[in-house]
């Protein structure tokens, strides 16, 4: 039996070497990258604003109780719990109701439901939506000053290392979530998470884009990766909330970095991260693309797509608390049904937005984002929440899936087929959403209130929309239009079109033929 394993073990070790190259594993290899970090970014959602509510509830608690020791003998100092119902006299060893110096309470039948449940201090739960808000930011804008660089980092020296040094960021980063008990070290173990998604995601976009280079197996290959993101987006929120409620605060990241060990070593024995592979054309420079009105309205429908869903992220949970009296696996378990179906949307329209055309698949998800976020305050318990929130999920994987390809068909339609800085400016667009959107958010929903911070992003997203119209026919340089319909040239030809066809010249280098 140990030779027959010994055999079978050989076996996969081999058949991985020879499949190295593959096309599929890579994917694979993107898929589970995007699965972890996305696992990562929203399994804190439901635990940070109840545990940052809770500390501070303790910290205060503990606090009254050493003031209400260090008072001088005879002086009478009230100390009301918000935990326990009395009043302890300093000075003495009495303990009194609190009903029999103070207004009584109300009964159990006129609380809600989930009493036990209901913060026992709205002002100081109003106050925890900027505390949350830039915590959450934190990641999203340590992504953002880091993206500009990886970009052009990895026409230099290729994708395998940067992914690779992206996971080892990740691992730190959930060990680091997973004992620290402090704001501070949170806030840190967030911008960490930051550096390690920015190699991650833009090394891994721009690798399927420069091995699928085919618009269309492009566009399906970046959907079904999406989906990693979108099963990271899924399992992250329930999971984070039904571990911490039953298991603890540290089990869940535990598993996290359980699961960054498997990709890392998928990724040293696949890619061989050692290597320094760098493009064998230079890119267009970053700033040119940024220039690019085309790539920057792409860039802005990422942003304010994801930025309505990213609002929600720190001001939905603590809404809840507020007015529904949510329990704790409630808080991530709100966040399923736009999980759900962003994947489903992300794997449909992967394929269908490059037959329909991309640019109606983001307007028309944009509108539903808009109008759907703007019912989600109209929800008066969790169900209520179950409709706008599948619509929400649904209509940012149409954006998604529509956009991120459409990165790299710009680039090959107007510039130099090298992806890393497109994606970099995709990875910034979708990082301003998550910055600004809970920053921003927290702010707004502590000044004017949830409905109306909803109301807002609803109404941006809408007016958006309508620009998503110039992506129907983008113009091409002239001189790379006659090296792509250049019958004569090495590689495949192609013309581009957002409506789904193109024409195919000869191949004449069978080069990526042997990734499939």
């Amino acid at each position: 039996m140990g030779r027959l394993d010994a055999l079978r073990q050989f076996h996969l070790i081999k058949w991985l070497r020879e499949e190295r190259q593959s096309r599929k594993l890579i994917l694979f290899i993107v898929f589970v990258a995007l699965l972890l970090d996305n696992m990562l970014l929203t399994v804190v959602v439901p635990i940070i604003p109840s545990y940052l509510y809770n500390l501070d509830e303790s910290t205060d608690v503990a606090l009254n109780n050493s003031l209400s020791q260090q008072g001088p003998p005879g002086e009478f100092n009230s100390i009301v719990s918000l935990y326990d119902n009395t009043v302890r006299l300093s000075g003495s060893n009495i303990t009194v109701r609190s009903t029999d110096v103070a207004t009584p309470t109300p009964t159990a039948a006129e609380l809600p439901q989930n009493s036990s449940d209901c913060p026992q201090s709205s002002s100081k739960l109003l106050s925890e939506n900027v505390k949350v808000g830039m915590l959450f930011a934190s990641k999203a804008t340590v992504q953002l000053i880091t993206n500009p660089f990886i970009g052009p980092l990895t026409n230099r020296i290729g994708y395998q290392l940067p992914i690779f040094i992206g996971f080892c960021i990740m691992f730190s980063s959930t060990i680091m979530f997973a004992f620290s008990s402090s704001y501070a070290l949170l806030f840190v173990a967030r911008s960490l998470q930051g550096v390690g998604s920015s190699c991650s995601s833009v090394a891994g976009m721009g690798m399927l884009a420069s091995v699928y280079t085919d618009d269309e197996e492009r566009g399906h290959a970046i959907g079904i990766a999406l989906g990693g993101l979108a099963m990271g987006v899924l399992v992250g929120p329930p999971f984070g909330s039904v571990m911490y409620e039953f298991v603890g605060k540290t089990a869940p990241f535990l598993i996290l970095a359980f699961l960054a060990v498997f990709d890392g070593a998928l990724q040293l024995f696949i890619l061989q991260p050692t290597k320094v592979e760098p493009e064998s054309q230079k890119g267009t420079p970053l700033l040119t693309l940024m220039k690019d009105p085309y790539i920057l309205i792409a860039a802005g429908a990422i942003c304010f797509g994801n930025m309505a869903i990213a609002m929600m992220e720190p001001t939905l949970p603590i809404w809840m608390m507020e007015t529904m009296c949510a329990r704790k696996w409630q808080l991530g378990v709100a966040f399923l049904p736009a999980s759900i179906s962003y994947l489903i949307g992300t794997y449909i329209f992967g394929t269908m937005a490059h037959k329909m055309g991309r640019w109606l698949c983001a307007l028309i998800g944009m509108v539903v984002v808009g109008v759907c976020v703007v019912g989600v305050p109209l929800a008066r318990d969790i169900y209520g929440l179950i409709i706008p929130n599948f619509g929400v999920g649904f209509a940012i994987g149409m954006v998604d899936s529509s956009m991120m390809p459409i990165m790299g068909y710009l680039v090959d339609l107007r510039h130099v087929s090298v992806y890393g800085s497109v994606y970099a400016i995709a990875d910034v667009a979708f990082c301003m959403g998550f910055a600004l959107g809970p920053s921003i958010g927290g702010s707004i929903a502590q000044s004017i209130g949830f409905p109306w911070l909803m109301t807002i992003i609803g109404i941006v997203d809408i007016l958006f929309a309508p620009l998503c119209l110039f992506l129907r026919n983008p113009p091409g340089q002239e001189e790379k239009i006659a090296i792509l319909m250049d019958t004569n040239c090495s590689m495949k030809t192609r013309s581009y079109s957002t409506q789904g066809s193109y024409y195919q010249g000869e191949n004449m280098d069978p080069e990526y033929d042997d990734y499939d």
